[in-house]
């Protein structure tokens, strides 16, 4: 059967241009006079079974000699004849073929009988039930710019175009079907889809996937497929066909829209500035580089400002983070957190001093400063295949900050100038949040180093109490808070514990914080009563609040000034180791625990007081006597508020924990902490622990004495008896001089009856009571004076010296530091 394809003859040649087409020659009878290789294999006939024979004999349909010759006719009447052919192969099957036919011409001519015809003939695909014409369709869509190929409904190819054909050989797809063509899942993905086309009809769109190329299966690119079905005119489904287009710069700028903004959510979440280092390694690995490196200036780790510009030199930069492909990072150089200097003519170093980026698109492993600048590197490189680096400067508000550098191997190829960009975006974004934590650091460095001054750094009860502290801010990341705790070493071997909590976290609050304490310190060294000393402080406090309101120009900073200063409150507390009785006053704190030495928890009622800067209420005092060894417990709201949790909740979680005898201070505080603080906690919480101890007879003596002349005499000898019994005659003769001093001024100035005390501890205190009300004054007597050079010498020979006041008077106290065989008192503090 033969059909014509194209009419006039003359088109036939352009239709017919097919590149790899079987090819044989007629004579002028019709005879095959030269058969090729590619017939033989096309037809299954060798040349000695078919030279000199008619071709007609080829044809499925023998014996049509008028329509043979029709053709022939045709042929010479013009330029040839093209169109489609069924011819018998060999094994006796039919053979649709597109056969183009031309005249051979030579320089000389020839005569008729001797003219000599080309064949051409290319297997024609034509899917059961007809109506495609391989002809009609190999001009448009053989040089199409996208991939096409045509299945049938077994899914074996039957015909692909150039694209598809640069991608795979085409020996190595047709008659196969797409599991012998495809990769596994592709060939999974692709045969799904169509048998979905041919199930329903419906075309599948846009189905994207990433194939290694066929030139370089290390390289990757990605295709978007859409799939449609094949209908004949009665539109039964006969094959499928499919397209294929290369989206891989769409799939690229999609992967680098998806990485920035997955850099964008993930870089920065926090304020350390190790950890935005290290997640902008893990962004760029694995969708940018193989390996990610990112060192920062020494200067900026430490949170300091580093000197605007490019960097120069030999800079001393820190690894802050690193991510590989590989698990542990077993390339890397230098560990998280280790320092290292640059050569100034190392890729990094000239990348800070230039502010750009610098890339070595393929490494020369000979020649490459960044391979040769130290064996290990270079050992490292080799080891791992790398085959491009890129080194970008971290810089932000035009301070340099470190540089970032990143790596790949054949897995991503080498880098080009989309990805010079792409990194240089991640790295800008990754800049502002290091420099912003840098920031940070420096001020949250700031804020500790206030905090730390503004809390005491040491605290010791001396030989009165055993002391411990604990303190937990709520603003976690700057470390700063308004709480506060002291403990203040008073005349007479007293103690003074006081606890305080300002409204508020932060950095301002800590500020109101510090002014508290040092008011509370400065009051406590004048002896003041509790009860007072708090008067005091509260109008202190209303005093500053008033002074700032009148300040206009810093009218918007008097609210949060005001509410921190009255939302103060504070407990003030003296134990007296003597006595063994603690006077305590509140200003809206809450009342402390105490904890008998047998373990019994009591919350003593004290009068609660308004919080300071209100006025509005006066203070009270209540005077409590303490067993040895009791246990004096001081918090604030935020240590038995944690976690949101009732006020009476808290109380008796605090009880419970401290009900537990013969446990040190500081077992005992790691309790209260664990049953208290199970999370952060919601606001500033502090805890003070502290001991009682009491002084006995061995190192407290006392007498009363009238008030007569004759007295000073028999106060010295006691003194001086004591002191030698106590083993502390180095000190006699000055004890001596003070005791004559203060008797004879108590005598002159004040009323009886008169009290000594020397109490020994870590100084030697000597107290003079009296029943007058006012105070001595130091002064410089004139050289004429016949007195007034008493207290003058009682302040050279003593450490310091002082007065406070009693219900019944007023006591006069010095103190001398102690010497003896041990150099201390029996009863300090170990």
């Amino acid at each position: 059967m033969m059909t014509s394809g194209n009419a006039p003859p003359g088109g036939a040649g352009q239709a017919c241009d097919i590149a790899k087409a079987a090819t044989a020659e007629l004579d002028a009878r019709g005879r095959v006079v030269a058969w090729t290789r590619a017939a033989e294999r096309l037809l299954g006939y060798p040349a000695a079974e078919i030279l000199d024979h008619p071709a007609a004999e080829l044809l499925a349909v023998p014996g049509d000699a008028a329509r043979v010759a029709a053709v022939a006719r045709w042929c010479r009447a013009g330029d040839g004849w093209g169109g489609s052919v069924a011819a018998r192969h060999r094994d006796g099957r039919v053979v649709q073929l597109a056969v183009q036919v031309t005249l051979v011409v030579d320089g000389a001519g020839a005569a008729p009988e001797r003219e000599r015809w080309s064949v051409l003939a290319l297997q024609e695909w034509r899917l059961p039930g007809g109506g495609v014409n391989q002809l009609m369709l190999e001009p448009f869509l053989a040089h199409a710019p996208v991939g096409m190929a045509v299945l049938g409904t077994d899914l074996r190819f039957v015909w692909v175009n150039d694209v598809l054909e640069r991608l795979i050989p085409l020996e190595r797809r047709l008659g196969r079907t797409v599991h012998e063509v495809l990769p596994k899942l592709e060939a999974e993905a692709f045969e799904e889809r169509m048998l979905h086309v041919l199930g329903t009809g419906s075309p599948v769109l846009d189905y994207e996937f990433r194939s290694p190329t066929y030139a370089d299966p290390d390289q990757e690119r990605a295709y978007s497929a859409s799939f449609f079905v094949l209908a004949d005119p009665q539109g039964r489904r006969v094959g499928i066909w499919y397209m294929v287009i290369d989206v891989t710069e769409r799939w690229r700028a999609q992967e680098r829209l998806a990485l920035l903004n997955d850099a964008s959510a993930r870089i920065g979440s926090t304020l350390d500035i190790t950890g935005t280092a290290q997640e902008l390694a893990d962004v760029a690995v694995p969708p940018l580089a193989d390996f990610a490196a990112v060192d920062l200036l020494d200067s900026v780790i430490r949170g300091e400002e580093p000197v605007p510009g490019p960097v120069g030199g030999t800079p001393t930069l820190r690894r802050a983070g690193q991510r590989s492909v590989h698990e542990g990072c077993p390339e890397a150089a230098l560990a998280v957190g280790e320092a290292v200097q640059r050569a100034p003519s190392s890729l990094i170093a000239r990348c800070l001093l230039t502010g750009e980026s610098l890339v070595e698109a393929a490494l020369d492993f000979d020649k490459s400063g960044w391979v040769t600048e130290t064996p290990e590197r270079a050992a490292i490189i080799r080891a791992f295949g790398y085959r491009s680096v890129m080194v970008a400067p971290i810089r932000a508000r035009g301070i340099t900050l470190g540089a970032a550098t990143f790596v790949r191997s054949r897995r991503l190829g080498p880098f080009v100038a989309d990805d010079v960009r792409l990194a240089e975006e991640l790295v800008a974004r990754a800049a502002v949040c290091v420099d912003n934590a840098r920031r940070y650091t420096r001020e949250r460095t700031a804020a500790r180093v206030m905090q730390r001054n503004l809390l005491p750094h040491e605290l010791t009860g001396g030989s009165a109490l055993e002391v411990a502290s604990w303190y937990f801010p709520a603003d976690a990341p700057s470390g700063v808070g308004g709480d506060w705790f002291d403990v203040i070493p008073l005349s007479g071997a007293r103690v003074a514990l006081v606890v305080g909590d300002v409204v508020g976290h932060g950095i301002h609050a800590a500020a109101t914080m510090g002014r508290l304490r040092t008011a509370v310190r400065t009051l406590a060294n004048l002896d003041l009563p509790p009860d007072e000393l708090l008067a005091r402080l509260d109008d202190l406090v209303i005093g500053l609040v008033e002074t700032r309101s009148a300040d206009a120009s810093v009218e918007a900073e008097n609210a949060s000034v005001a509410a921190t200063f009255t939302g103060a409150t504070c407990l003030y507390a003296v134990y007296d180791p003597v006595s063994r009785k603690c006077t305590m006053a509140r200003a809206g704190h809450l009342p402390p625990a105490l904890v008998g030495p047998d373990g019994t928890v009591d919350f003593p009622e004290l009068p609660a007081g308004p919080p300071l800067g209100l006025g509005a209420m006066p203070f009270e005092s209540v005077e409590l006597e303490l067993a040895e060894g009791s246990l004096v417990t001081l918090f604030t709201d935020g240590l038995i508020e944690a976690c949101d949790q009732d006020i009476g909740v808290g109380l008796s979680r605090l009880g419970e924990a401290l009900a537990a005898p013969g446990r040190t201070l500081e077992e005992t505080g790691g309790r209260v902490v664990k049953a208290l603080l199970t999370g952060p906690p919601s606001d500033d919480a502090a805890l003070l622990l502290a001991r009682t101890r009491a002084l006995g007879a061995q190192q407290v003596a006392s007498w009363d004495l009238p008030a007569e002349p004759a007295v000073v005499a028999s106060a010295r000898a006691l003194a001086a008896r004591q002191l030698t019994e106590w083993g502390m005659g180095d000190l006699v003769f000055t004890t001596e001089l003070i005791v004559s001093e203060l008797i004879t001024n108590a005598i002159r100035h004040a009323a009886g009856p008169l009290t000594l005390r020397l109490i020994r501890q870590d100084v030697l205190t000597c107290e003079v009571f009296d029943a007058a009300g006012t105070s001595p004054r130091l002064r410089h007597a004139r050289t004429t004076d016949e007195g007034g050079r008493g207290l003058f010498i009682v302040a050279q020979l003593t450490r310091r010296w002082g007065t406070r006041y009693t219900p019944t008077g007023k006591i006069i106290w010095t103190e001398q530091k102690a010497t003896g065989p041990r150099g201390d008192s029996p009863g300090a503090a170990p």
